[in-house]
């Protein structure tokens, strides 16, 4: 069973990035084989319409023809049983680099024919994680069409996510006096660990033969 784990956010330590840890010792105590990277070590664009995955005949067809970082990640992706991805939420949406990649995976596997089969050989089991500084339930919608789109066209798909998240280790350091800290803190020690093991859970139940 392989298993290829994208930290979407910058913060290698953090939330996101956490969260993505626990799920991927889930998937390893199921034994699988875990491949982690972090998707701001690379360098990359998003989708430019170029078009050539959808070419008839051309050498790109069913694949993103763009030559960069990303091009080995996208191979490990299709080839993997399980994708496991996090991101923090901003501004209503996934990081610009999950987003890219996303892109980047989504369209080639997907035509303007009538029939909208997707492309890819087989189906891969998908786990997201989502983090937001943002009330429980605040991005539901944000995450079910997300969930949507995956399941269209990569595989059976499920997220996990966390809110009221700590996004400071010092919040007197930084011009955020809207935020109750103790509340943050308390949250921190007391509700995020659920949500690890709840992001645990999903990574090992993913990567778990039928």
């Amino acid at each position: 069973m392989r298993v290829l784990a994208l930290n979407g956010s910058a913060r290698k330590e953090w939330n996101s990035a956490t969260m993505l840890r626990y799920a991927a010792k889930g998937a390893k105590e199921a034994g699988a084989e875990v491949t982690l990277i972090h998707l701001y070590d690379l360098t990359y664009k998003g989708c430019t319409g170029c078009h050539s995955c959808k070419l008839l005949d051309g050498k790109s067809f069913g694949r993103c023809a763009m030559k960069d970082d990303l091009t080995a990640v996208l191979t490990q992706a299709i080839e993997a049983d399980v994708l496991l991805m996090s991101s923090p939420i901003y501004f209503n949406d996934v990081t610009g680099m999950l987003r890219a990649f996303l892109e980047r995976l989504w369209f080639p596997a997907i035509t303007y024919e009538k029939e909208r089969r997707p492309l890819y050989p087989k189906r891969v089991n998908v786990g997201m994680i989502f983090t937001t500084n943002a009330p429980g339930g605040f991005y539901t919608a944000l995450y079910d069409g997300l969930k949507q789109t995956s399941q269209w066209i990569i595989g059976d798909t499920e997220y996990v996510d966390a809110s009221e998240t700590l996004q400071f280790a010092d919040y007197s350091k930084y011009a955020a006096s809207v935020f109750d800290v103790n509340a943050r803190q308390k949250r921190r020690q007391e509700v995020f660990p659920d949500d690890c093991k709840k992001a645990y859970e999903m990574g090992k139940r993913l990567a778990t033969p039928k």
